[in-house]
């Protein structure tokens, strides 16, 4: 649960994070938009007596919230084309890494296959090697034999110690086949170990050009690499821009609405203040609180109620009817659900008790008690600043034992929770 020090999307007609900034664009023309809404969060609701006219905030205030809504409708509309831009280059950054990817696969594949083909090849030539020598070993054996016999030939000793003619024509052939066999296994062995020292060098001249090759593919793909995530840091930056710009301009247009329904809400109250007085009946306007009393018991029990009852339904920015979740807009647009101050209009409208729509409307209508004499069904409310009931962003309603049912705010659900004290700026009892 996020710390309630912390800016929440809160509420329509709700003082939010962004709302500062939409104070400071209205600011521009004047401070007409503050005065006029100051003026009529700051209307003093006496018991038993009829409510102040709201404030009409005047067409200057009303064109330039709209003037910082049409901004920064502009401005997201330029945020979407260059996060679809930056998207185009991500897939196509990441298309290139693929390649490189495989490219360095493959060299190093090679690589690996070359260095296979070498250390087979330096065996080969070690064997190679072996066979000469064990060749020439047998060579110089022969002349040794030799010369311990005392002759430097051992076909001589052999012929003297033949016993007849025959056996010496027989011993003869022998010995010229044995030096001659000699002769041809010392060559063959000489050419199989020039082969194997070639196929040798062969091999290592291909591991020292597949390395080269594996170098460039891995240099080739840390590029790619860089490319992409470059490409992706540049998206993320857009889309963050861009969601914020989707949650200014959600707060400009309620901004909008809001000042067009006080002025609507001023329009109205004059009307209706005339019909009455042509009647001669007292007019109290619909939605305020004329008493101070408690609800009863069984009024109260069905407010918290209701509320309960949709424990783990969506927010939604400005959903909450009368009768269950609406639609939400702006940030919200399509999803059905409850904002704070709609569920708690909504959860005291089923034990038929009207309250205004908004948060920071409630507080000021609403009768107010001490944070020392909660009882549930109280509503409690949150502040950036607990001394200026207008940034007011959130409500709840208090459930008694230390907890309080909330609908906090967009990604989130209605939920209970523990009671906060943080940003606490006060409450009120809305009353029969």
């Amino acid at each position: 649960m996020r710390s309630s020090t912390h800016p929440r999307h809160g509420c329509p007609g709700s003082g939010t994070a962004t709302g500062r900034r939409w104070r400071a664009a209205v600011r521009r023309p004047g401070r007409l938009v503050m005065v006029a809404t100051v003026a009529l969060l700051s209307l003093a609701f006496v018991p038993g007596t009829a409510s102040a006219r709201p404030t009409d905030p005047g067409d200057a205030a009303i064109s330039a919230a709209q003037q910082a809504a049409n901004a920064a409708s502009a401005r997201l509309g330029q945020l979407s084309a260059q996060l679809a831009a930056a998207q185009t280059a991500v897939e196509r950054a990441q298309g290139q890494a693929n390649i490189a990817l495989d490219t360095f696969e493959g060299k190093q594949q090679d690589y690996e296959d070359a260095q296979t083909a070498a250390t087979v090849a330096d065996e080969a030539a070690q064997r190679a090697q072996n066979d000469l020598d064990d060749a020439r070993s047998a060579v110089s054996s022969f002349a040794r034999d030799s010369y311990i016999s005392g002759s430097t030939s051992s076909r001589i000793t052999g012929l003297l110690t033949s016993g007849s003619p025959s056996q010496m024509l027989e011993r003869d052939a022998l010995l010229d086949a044995a030096g001659d066999r000699r002769s041809q296994v010392l060559d063959r062995m000489t050419a199989a170990e020039q082969q194997a020292a070639d196929t040798q060098a062969a091999a290592r001249a291909a591991v020292a050009q597949a390395d080269i090759l594996r170098k460039q593919a891995a240099a080739d793909l840390a590029t790619a690499e860089r490319l992409y995530s470059a490409a992706r840091q540049q998206a993320a930056a857009y889309q963050a821009q861009r969601s914020a710009m989707q949650t200014q301009l959600a707060h400009d247009r309620h901004a909008v609405a809001a000042l067009q329904g006080q002025r609507a809400a001023a329009l109205a109250y004059d009307q209706q203040l005339a019909a009455a007085a042509s009647s001669g009946t007292r007019y109290t306007p619909v939605g305020y609180a004329t008493t101070t009393s408690r609800g009863s018991p069984s009024a109260i029990a069905t407010a918290v109620h209701a509320a309960e009852r949709w424990i783990g339904t969506r927010y939604a920015w400005g959903g909450g009817s009368l009768t269950g979740p609406s639609m939400g807009w702006g940030i919200d647009a399509g999803v059905v659900g409850f904002d704070c101050s709609g569920l708690t209009r909504y959860a005291y409208a089923q034990a038929g008790i009207v309250i205004p729509r908004q948060s920071r409307v409630q507080y000021a209508a609403l009768p107010k008690v001490s944070s020392n004499d909660l009882q549930a069904g109280d509503l409690v409310f949150y502040a950036f600043d607990t001394g200026d009931p207008s940034t007011i962003h959130h409500v709840a309603m208090y459930l008694g034992g230390g907890r309080m049912i909330e609908a906090p705010e967009s990604g989130e659900h209605v939920h209970i929770t523990a009671m906060r004290w943080g940003g606490f700026i006060g409450a009120v009892r809305p009353s029969a």
